[in-house]
């Protein structure tokens, strides 16, 4: 799975990308945040506020409880704006 990070998110983490393989059990967006988490003081800072936090899969917008899968591509960035 392809992570990708745009924004402070990537600030935080300290990359713009991951290539990960998660545990059995992180079936969706939201069971992919709380692994990640757990990974680096980092990653729990970039989402220790979920309101401030989009996701995509596979470059379509997407909900926490989107499903994910290994191969995957897996953005997360900050609300965006138009104007």
């Amino acid at each position: 799975m392809k992570v990708l990070y745009f924004a402070w998110l990537r600030t935080k983490v300290g990359r713009g990308e991951e290539d990960l393989v998660p545990p059995a059990g992180v079936g969706d967006v939201a069971a992919l945040v709380t692994w990640l988490k757990g990974r680096s003081a980092g990653h729990a800072e970039a989402f220790a506020d979920l309101r401030g936090v989009r996701a995509a899969v596979n470059q379509d917008y997407a909900g926490w409880d989107h499903a994910v899968a290994a191969d995957d591509e897996v953005a997360f960035f900050p609300p965006v704006t138009g104007g």
